[in-house]
C-alpha cells in the first residue's frame, strides 16, 4: 500500500509524517501538492502545519484547490485519507468531514500532550487496535470542534479528550470541542482527521513517557 503525503505551501510537518511512517512499515513519499497523482497511490496523509499561511480561514485555501478534488474522489473510491491538525482543518473545509475547527474557546495557541479516548473503532486507523487510551500531542489555535447536531458528531467522533483512565470529562477538554471531540471520521470510516499529532509520537526519543501511541494508529495504513 503506498501512500502520498500532500506538501501544500505552508506545510509544516511533512518529514516528521514520512519518518513516522516509515517506521510504521508504510510506504509513503512527499508530494507536492501541484504534482499529485491519485493514481499512483493507496492512500493520503494530509499533515499539519500552515497551508498557505492559513489566510481567511485555517484549511481554506487549500481546502479548494485542484488536488483536493482529485483526493475526494479517492475517498469515493474508498480510499483512506486521514488530515492530522491542520489537514484535518483541510478536510473539514473541504467538506469531505463534517463540522467545523473553531478558535480554541481561550483564543490561545495550544501545544501540550493529552490524553484521548478510542470510542470507534471502524476506521482505517483505529480497527483491531488493542489500546483504548492513547498519548499524543496537540499544538493548535482553531482545533475547537463543532458541529450544529451534537447526535451526529457523536456518531462521527473516533477520538475524545480524557484523563489518563479514559474518562471523559469537561475539565480535560483543552480547546472547548464539543463532547471533548479530539478526531471524526466519515461514516464509512476512510477519511479520518485529528488534532492531535500521532507522527509526534512515533519515537521513543521524542515522548515524555517513551511510549510510541502514534505508531499503533499509522500502522493502520499499512493493512
Amino acid at each position: 500500500m503506498k501512500t502520498a503525503v500532500i506538501k501544500f505551501p505552508g506545510t509544516t510537518c511533512e518529514i516528521d509524517v514520512l519518518k513516522a511512517l516509515k517506521e510504521a512499515g508504510v510506504e509513503s513519499n512527499i508530494v507536492g501538492y501541484k504534482d499529485f497523482d491519485p493514481d499512483k497511490f493507496d492512500a493520503v496523509v494530509i499533515p499539519g502545519g500552515f497551508s498557505f499561511g492559513d489566510y481567511l480561514r485555517a484549511g481554506s485555501i487549500a481546502a479548494n484547490t485542484e488536488t483536493m478534488k482529485k483526493i475526494k474522489e479517492m475517498a469515493n473510491e474508498g480510499k483512506i485519507v486521514l488530515g492530522i491538525c491542520n489537514g484535518f482543518q483541510i478536510l473539514v473545509e473541504s467538506g469531505l468531514l463534517k463540522g467545523a475547527l473553531l478558535p480554541n474557546l481561550k483564543m490561545r495557541f495550544i501545544s501540550k500532550w493529552v490524553y484521548v479516548k478510542v470510542v470507534r473503532f471502524d476506521t482505517a486507523i483505529t480497527k483491531g487496535l488493542n489500546k483504548k487510551v492513547l498519548r499524543m500531542p496537540i499544538a493548535h489555535a482553531e482545533g475547537r470542534y463543532y458541529l450544529d447536531n451534537p447526535e451526529e458528531a457523536e456518531k462521527l467522533a473516533v477520538f475524545k479528550y480524557s484523563d489518563e483512565e479514559g474518562n471523559v470529562k469537561e475539565e480535560v477538554n483543552p480547546n472547548g470541542s464539543i463532547l471533548n471531540i479530539a478526531g471524526i471520521a466519515n461514516e464509512e470510516g476512510n477519511v479520518i482527521g485529528l488534532m492531535p499529532h500521532p507522527e509526534r509520537a512515533s519515537f521513543k526519543l521524542t515522548s515524555p513517557d517513551s511510549q510510541t501511541d502514534g505508531l499503533l494508529l499509522l500502522r493502520g495504513l499499512r493493512k
